[in-house]
């Protein structure tokens, strides 16, 4: 359905991204309070540059569930090393995604779409693994309803174009059914020996 992809869609997402800032503004100030002591003067927030539809870059905000410290030669610990407890229970209850709610009134994401991963990625994807850019990023998707960070890069990829070639309501409907169930449960949140998963280097 080309008009609910291009039009409907993005209307929807601006109505329920304002009303759930409204209504989860308490629990938003409180756990960046609670972030902002645990990560050390760190901050609260992570920004970062990620790309968005057709591949233009925007900067995607989070909460921040790690701190900044480093080693001895002033790099950055592995990520499991600087995850912090409070980090950890903020991050395995997807709350740390909240944030995104304003990069839907914004307009670089949407509620549904493929997750916008790093910029660095874009010159390693196939011509058929870049078709995920053809729609808005989300915060949730089709691929975080079938493994979320358990899946391999291929199969992530695989679903993120089926998204994109089978987008309507109904879809959209599943993926924020099934979401909620695997949130409530905590599924998939990472890969065995990864924060979150494995850094992708391509195709072989």
């Amino acid at each position: 359905m080309k008009i609910y992809r291009d039009c409907i869609k993005r209307v929807l997402g601006f109505i329920i991204s304002l009303v759930a800032i409204i209504c989860l503004s308490p629990l938003l100030l409180v756990v960046t309070i609670w972030l902002h002591f645990a990560n050390k003067g760190a901050g609260a927030f992570f920004l970062q540059d990620r790309p968005g539809k057709d591949g233009k870059i925007f900067k995607i905000i989070k909460f921040k569930t790690m701190t900044d410290e480093r080693d001895s030669n002033g790099k950055l610990l592995p990520d499991a090393q600087r995850l912090t407890r409070v980090g950890r229970f903020v991050r395995s209850t997807s709350i740390d995604e909240l944030p995104q709610l304003f990069n839907v009134l914004t307009g670089d994401m949407a509620i549904i779409g493929p997750r916008p991963l790093l910029v660095q990625y874009l010159p390693l994807y196939s011509k058929e693994q870049f078709r995920r850019h053809e729609v808005r990023p989300g915060i949730t998707g089709w691929a975080q309803c079938h493994g979320r960070n358990t899946l391999s890069w291929s199969e992530k990829f695989k679903l993120d174009v089926w998204y994109v070639d089978h987008c309507s309501l109904m879809t959209d409907i599943k993926v924020i059914i099934t979401t909620i169930r695997k949130v409530i449960v905590r599924d998939g949140i990472s890969q065995d020996g990864q924060a979150t998963m494995e850094i992708f280097k391509g195709n072989n």
